[in-house]
């Protein structure tokens, strides 16, 4: 999953507050098909006031699985396995690229030789990754057997390495937060459905984030909850190479037309079919 904070214009709604007041976005992507999974790809975002971990615990009410995302404090009680009663545990998969990216910003910053060691490492993981992309899962865990001794060795490497620095470096900071999620940022070498990034969730963001100039404000909380219902739909038609404009504009011609509200499933953007329709490569 990913999130993105966006500009509520609240000083048009309450005169006299003259400022703005930041709510946010959250997307959940389903994307199998990295290991060739049957599931279509789907995503959908949900627009909150604020950042609190109420609205993910909420979205994810009824839901049990595995969760990618970063390690944003308002997830965690996400992953507690005292859920309610009835609600089936939900087990946390972390992201390389998040935790590459610390490691990163210290090489950027001071370009230091230890920070550049770490890089190294974390290549050869993606080396393989690049292999195993849109594998079959018994090819995938074949690939990845490989990964394995990778990550035994980073581990290591980072568990001495921070010893030696010093503790409150950016460095040892971001190594600290790596070894504490070992076990999260190891599942997808197991697990063939697993990636080792959450790239795709933070690819539904960045669209909406490279746009955001163009469209600063939502105006309401109620304008942020109906940008987030629309670019769940044009996200979904991309994710399922179908055009977003001709997509709209046909099923809003269907459903105007009389389209049986039981049969709406159909018009869905992995069901829906047009030959003209396909996003261009």
């Amino acid at each position: 999953m990913g999130r993105l904070d966006m500009q509520v214009l609240q000083g048009l709604l309450e005169p006299g507050l003259g400022r703005t007041r930041t709510g946010r976005l959250w997307v959940y992507v389903r994307d199998d098909r990295p290991f060739c999974g049957p599931a279509p790809p789907a995503a959908v975002y949900f627009y909150s006031p604020d950042r609190g971990g109420e609205h993910p615990a909420q979205h994810l009410a009824g839901f049990a699985g595995f969760l990618q995302a970063d390690a944003y404090a308002g997830f965690e009680a996400l992953y507690d396995q005292r859920r309610a009663p009835g609600k089936g545990p939900i087990t946390e998969v972390a992201c390389w690229a998040h935790c590459r990216r610390k490691i990163f910003e210290v090489w950027e910053t001071a370009k230091s030789p230890v920070a550049k060691a770490g890089l190294d490492q974390i290549a050869l993981i993606y080396a393989i990754e690049n292999k195993a992309r849109f594998a079959p899962p018994a090819e995938r865990l074949a690939h990845r057997a490989a990964t394995i001794p990778l990550l035994d060795a980073f581990f290591a490497w980072a568990q001495t390495t921070e010893r030696k620095l010093s503790a409150r470096s950016a460095l040892a900071e971001a190594l600290r937060y790596m070894i504490k999620r070992r076990t999260a940022l190891s599942r997808f070498a197991t697990d063939a459905r697993l990636e080792a990034d959450n790239n795709i969730a933070e690819n539904a963001i960045r669209c909406i984030a490279l746009g955001r100039r163009n469209c600063l404000f939502a105006g309401s909380n109620s304008g942020g909850e109906r940008a987030a219902a629309m670019y769940s739909i044009l996200r979904t038609a991309k994710l399922n190479d179908v055009n977003p404009e001709a997509y709209l504009s046909d099923i809003l011609a269907r459903i105007a037309a009389g389209h049986p509200i039981n049969r709406i499933d159909q018009l869905m953007p992995w069901a829906y079919q047009r030959g003209d329709t396909a996003v261009a490569p």
